[in-house]
């Protein structure tokens, strides 16, 4: 154990047994989709609350992020740039027990039919973050308190999102075909900002690994029409995985629903590991046995079982996937989308335990 984490292992609220030293050159393999001795842990997001639960006190640094990571015996720490976006959202609020525990940004939406950009007059006025005001000092922080064997995964993402949200959904379909110029001009203006960010943390030597989300699909289908995709969002994947395979780093993407329809632009994009594989809209056992020669796949283990769910069920489920995919190498555990308040801890940790012990390959 990390002699900085061994002193506060005894006043963790909760033990994981058993203990998983970190490698995250064995997390890198997996996302290559190469086989390794054992199955790794991977999650988009943890509520800040699940975290502070199970260390036993407010989750307040990076520091503490990351021995809550190491602790949970993940092989990463992820970490974002920081920029603000102002767009129009409502957001709910979190609740555990019928207490407050904050703002929900993590579920806030978009109006459908409003929003801040809907010609070029608005675009022009627009107050359009710069380069130079992205924060990346997290990164540099990271490197004087990682421990050994640990990695840092740089994600960001929501290009595709950020331009509809910007619009409101409803102008934004239409404006794909009436104001197609405003339409490439969003895309350009956002992507630019945010490509910048990967190219900045592809040339860091201590990210391991680059992870973009954006979704792209529901469960019933893509959210537009495939062709106009590839006209405005595979440019850009294939830019990530362009400057992933030049670091000889996985490129981790991320987008819920159904998303058979462009699974092979994926592929061509240079993505080498696809995240969270949603239950309701792929089956895990068909992905893995029609693309999982080409891509890791990540998550699987449904939010709503970890949140509304017995133990039983939870474990019933992990070792389900890991006998049926995880044996096969190619994959990493962890839930259907991310880890929010509202999830029971102890269906958490049931997952996170039953992967430890029970997938080795």
């Amino acid at each position: 154990m990390d002699s900085r984490f061994r002193g506060n292992d005894n006043k963790m609220k909760y033990k994981l047994t058993p203990p998983r030293k970190p490698d995250f050159t064995r997390l890198q393999d997996t996302l290559f989709n190469r086989k390794t001795d054992v199955i790794p842990l991977i999650e988009l997001g943890i509520d800040p609350y699940i975290k502070s639960v199970i260390l036993g006190r407010p989750l307040q640094s990076l520091q503490d992020d990351v021995e809550f990571m190491y602790h949970m015996g993940y092989d990463f720490v992820k970490i974002q740039p920081q920029i603000e976006f102002e767009i129009q959202q409502q957001i709910t609020s979190k609740a555990v027990d019928d207490k407050q525990t904050g703002s929900a940004t993590d579920r806030a939406w978009a109006p459908k039919s409003e929003g801040m950009i809907k010609n070029w007059a608005e675009f022009e006025a627009y107050p359009w973050p710069d380069k130079s005001q992205i924060d990346y000092s997290r990164f540099e922080e990271v490197r004087s308190i990682l421990p050994e064997g640990m990695g840092v995964i740089g994600q960001y993402g929501d290009i595709f999102t950020l331009v509809w949200e910007m619009m409101g959904f409803e102008n934004f379909a239409m404006a794909i075909y009436e104001q197609p110029d405003l339409i490439s001009a969003l895309f350009e203006k956002i992507s630019d900002l945010v490509l910048s960010m990967f190219d900045t943390m592809a040339d860091m030597d201590w990210v391991g690994a680059l992870w973009y989300s954006d979704d792209i699909a529901y469960s019933s289908g893509l959210m537009i029409h495939p062709d106009i995709l590839r006209t405005h969002f595979f440019p850009l994947l294939n830019h990530l995985g362009q400057r992933a395979n030049e670091k000889n780093v996985p490129l981790i993407y991320h987008s819920d629903g159904v998303l058979w329809d462009v699974m092979d632009d994926i592929i061509e994009s240079g993505v080498k590991a696809l995240h969270p594989i949603e239950p309701k809209s792929m089956d895990m056992g068909e992905v893995k046995e029609k693309v999982g020669n080409k891509l890791c796949l990540c998550g699987g283990i449904e939010v709503d079982l970890l949140a509304r769910g017995s133990e039983n069920e939870v474990i019933d489920l992990v070792e389900k996937w890991l006998a049926e995919v995880g044996v096969k190498g190619g994959y990493c555990a962890g839930s259907s989308n991310s880890i929010p308040e509202y999830v029971k801890v102890k269906n958490y940790l049931a997952m996170i335990n039953t992967v430890l012990q029970t997938g080795r390959l």
